[in-house]
């Protein structure tokens, strides 16, 4: 798939965005560790030349791993004297280049899962994973959180943050209501069995055009999960169950698990098979607003999402009572109904950094949250992710909303 890069790429690249946007533009005295790595290892910046074609990245048996390991000692080794400059667009960019490693080291884990998971002996990435098994943690049911709505402000408010989360605006938001919980494995099942792939009714017109021409041998045991088109990613048949391909290595399908690996346009068709929709990003951010940053993120050593489990909102006394907003930050990334575009007064950065964010700015949709492959530290309530509506590769999942 060419949105799949290897792991050894991850790494040069993130290397190279140091060696690029530090060491080239602020130590006079630098020496590239090889000039064709610029090309190389150049992800989309035209403005710093021209990129080696993406599809194409899978093909390059050269540099070696041991080699591109090199050139990032290489790298550290020079940017240790840049560390403590007192240069203040130097320690912004090194930052900059801090979070752009975070989202690589992201993207390694959805990517190494597309590689093994398209392998039809399933390999296990890890065998040792926390929570590998089926998890004994039984999902709440499914209740609302209700907002009145009215004008809120949405954002970045301090700290870091990339450009697209800026600047902090005003929003006039309706009433609505949003799930306190992802919706599970089960509940998608129930969707499919009462013939939501295919029902038109419920389809953008773009996602039954992709799922039209699929069959329903839908993950037959022995082909690969990746190819099942009319079920989430990795979803795949043995026998009369259904079982799905984790990091850990095959299992079966974990009802109370929340559904991942889904498109928006099937998150968008199961929302409207249960009357509802989903949130938009204004709603997401805003019911976030004051919820502390926490979950089933990349340090929980699950790379899986869990059930959510029964806790008690603050000031409840009820064990029967769901925590409200349960699973906002980790497990799944959140599908918004949210098209990806600039906030009002949006500008982007001066020279090539700009290209970071703001060019993308076209066709695609948001989603909120961050996964269980989301370093911790990397999300926060105003953090804009950004995906076609097609993708399904990514830890992506769903949590309905509805209008008051």
């Amino acid at each position: 798939m060419e949105d799949a890069s290897p792991p050894k790429w991850h790494l040069a690249h993130t290397t190279w965005f140091f060696e690029t946007f530090l060491l080239r533009a602020f130590d006079a005295g630098y020496r590239p560790y090889h000039e064709r790595f610029e090309y190389l290892f150049n992800s989309y910046y035209n403005g710093v030349g021209r990129p080696y074609p993406r599809p194409r990245r899978g093909a390059l048996s050269r540099p070696t791993v041991a080699e591109i390991y090199s050139y990032r000692q290489h790298v550290d080794d020079a940017m240790c004297a840049l560390l403590n400059a007192p240069d203040e667009a130097i320690q912004d960019r090194i930052t900059l280049g801090l979070h752009h490693e975070q989202q690589h080291q992201e993207l390694l884990v959805t990517d190494l899962k597309y590689n093994l998971g398209n392998n039809p002996l399933l390999p296990a990435y890890r065998e040792d994973l926390q929570g590998a098994a089926q998890s004994p943690e039984r999902c709440v049911p499914m209740s609302f959180f209700e907002h009145q709505g009215g004008v809120a402000e949405i954002g970045s408010v301090e700290g870091f943050c990339f450009d697209n989360e800026m600047p902090r605006h005003r929003v006039l938001l309706q009433p609505f209501a949003l799930a306190e919980r992802l919706v599970t494995n089960g509940e998608y099942l129930e969707f499919m069995d009462d013939g939501g792939y295919r029902n038109p009714d419920l389809w953008l017109s773009d996602g039954w055009a992709a799922i039209s021409s699929a069959t329903d041998e839908v993950g037959a045991h022995g082909q690969h999960p990746v190819e099942a088109r009319l079920a989430p990613l990795y979803w795949y048949r043995d026998g009369d169950a259904w079982c799905e391909y984790r990091l850990s290595g095959p299992a079966r399908l974990d009802l109370d698990a929340p559904v991942v690996h889904v498109s928006y346009y099937e998150a968008d068709a199961f929302a409207r098979w249960r009357d509802c929709r989903l949130p938009t990003e204004q709603e997401w951010e805003v019911a976030a607003a004051g919820i502390p940053v926490a979950g089933n993120l990349a340090n929980a050593d699950v790379l899986h999402p869990l059930p959510a489990q029964r806790e008690l909102p603050h000031g409840a006394s009820d064990p029967e009572t769901p925590a409200a907003l349960a699973q906002l930050f980790g497990d799944v990334w959140e599908w918004t109904s949210s098209p990806y575009v600039a906030y009002p007064g949006f500008r982007t950065l001066d020279g090539a950094l700009g290209e970071y964010n703001g060019k993308f700015m076209s066709n695609q949709m948001v989603l909120r949250g961050g996964s269980c492959a989301t370093p911790p530290g990397h999300v926060r309530p105003s953090y804009r992710n950004f995906f076609y509506p097609g993708d399904k590769w990514q830890f992506s999942g769903i949590r309905l909303a509805r209008d008051l």
